[in-house]
């Protein structure tokens, strides 16, 4: 039997359309509504390091040292055993023989070896804390350069806004003196064409944006605030030069703690030469016969393996060539950091007299247009050589923007080097 009609049938259709068109408009402002957006680095860095899927897996690695700890403290090495045996003599005579024996055993720490392992999870522990700070100052790092690429998008697409309201302002004051016959057809279509141009941009600017808003939102699950204000400049205290510098570095701890604890490692290694020697308690009940009674009787094993000595060697060598290389690796370390830290401070030097020569460049581009453009409009000036000063004007506004935005992000970039999280 059929419970609706066509006329109802499609009815429920349309009004099921409808709700689900509501639906789906509506997904759109509650994403907006509920997305977070960050009012500076510092926030930005927050949002980013609680996405970063490295940092998820740390509290497990914690929790792998707190175990390591936990071991190193315990009274052996290793985990005690229980063994059981029973014999007896069923199978033969059957006389009612009868012997069982259990026998608990422990391994022992080596001399020496405790305290080694003890040394090995407490480096395993600044190792994690290091590495997490390492961690974290990387995606600092990928935070700031979103930041700015993002800025610097933004900054692109406001001079393509910027470019086509003066192209559009003066293709309208062409037209008008076009049909008036003050000016040719030539030049009406110079005009036009300088729009035509400033769209192009503003649209290739557009999609950039777009792009670089989208990997910011990736980057932290974030919409970027409308004003990106810059960072200030931390005191350098690792200037270079200085015979020794001090790990504040994140970096720098990092490798410094991966050394301590290979070599907590070598150290571990030269302690063990031998397998855990191993105590047992024993105890046994037996009768040689069925008519006689139990016997009880308790013993002590006490089990010293035999050390090798090519598997003493290999292990040694391959705990020292470790502490070696992360010897190496923090002596690497500390160089690349210096060096890059030596060339940020050559750029900043050199990027303040690009920004002073590029203000001035910007204020006589500026005049020079303001004098063509009341020229042109006295009929005293072409429109060719209003275009190409104007073209001028707009490169030394570009070029000045563009000189305060990379001053901005080498403070950044700087305080990058210098170890510095936001």
């Amino acid at each position: 039997m059929r419970l609706f009609s066509g006329k109802w049938q499609l009815t429920l259709c349309l009004a099921g359309l409808a709700s689900l068109a509501s639906v789906a408009y509506s997904l759109p402002a509650l994403t907006a509504e509920t997305l977070v957006t960050p009012a500076d680095l510092h926030a930005a860095t927050e949002l980013a390091w609680k996405l970063h899927p490295q940092a998820a897996a740390l509290d497990a690695r914690d929790a792998q040292v707190r175990a390591a700890q936990d071991l190193a403290a315990s009274l052996t090495p290793e985990p005690g055993s229980l063994s059981l045996s029973s014999r007896n003599d069923r199978l033969n005579q059957n006389g009612g023989q009868q012997e069982v024996e259990v026998e608990l055993a422990t391994p022992l720490w080596l001399p020496g070896q405790k305290l080694a392992r003890q040394a090995e999870a407490a480096a395993q522990s600044d190792e994690a804390l290091a590495r997490r700070a390492a961690l974290r100052w990387e995606v600092a790092g990928e935070v700031r350069e979103a930041w700015w690429n993002l800025a610097a998008a933004r900054n692109t697409g406001a001079l393509a806004v910027r470019r086509l309201d003066s192209a559009s302002a003066l293709q309208r004051e062409v037209a008008r003196r076009h049909q008036v016959g003050e000016i040719s057809r030539i030049d009406a279509n110079l005009a036009l064409t300088e729009v035509n141009t400033a769209q192009a941009e503003l649209i290739e600017a557009e999609a950039a944006q777009a792009q670089a808003e989208q990997a910011f939102r990736l980057l932290t699950g974030a919409a970027a605030p409308s004003g990106m204000d810059e960072e200030r400049l931390s005191e350098p205290k690792n200037l270079p030069g200085q015979s020794d510098v001090a790990l504040a570095h994140p970096l720098l701890a990092k490798a410094a703690s991966a050394m301590s604890s290979a070599r907590a490692r070598a150290k571990v290694a030269e302690q063990s030469g031998r397998a855990a020697p191993e105590l047992a308690l024993r105890m046994m009940r037996e009768r040689a016969t069925g008519d006689q009674p139990y016997a009880n009787s308790v013993g002590i094993r006490l089990k010293i393996p035999f050390s090798s000595g090519a598997q003493v060697r290999q292990q040694n060598a391959a705990a020292a060539a470790e502490a070696m290389q992360a010897e190496a690796e923090l002596f690497q370390t500390n160089t690349r950091i210096q060096l890059n830290l030596e060339q940020l401070l050559r750029q900043q030097a050199a990027l303040a007299r690009q920004v002073a020569i590029a203000g001035q460049s910007q204020q006589l581009s500026a005049e020079n247009l303001s004098l063509a453009e009341k020229a042109f409009k006295l009929g005293e000036f072409d429109l060719a050589a209003l275009l190409r000063i104007r073209a001028a004007a707009l490169n030394a506004d570009a070029f000045l923007a563009r000189q305060r935005l990379a001053r901005a992000t080498l403070i950044s970039r700087l305080n990058q080097a210098l170890g510095v999280v936001p």
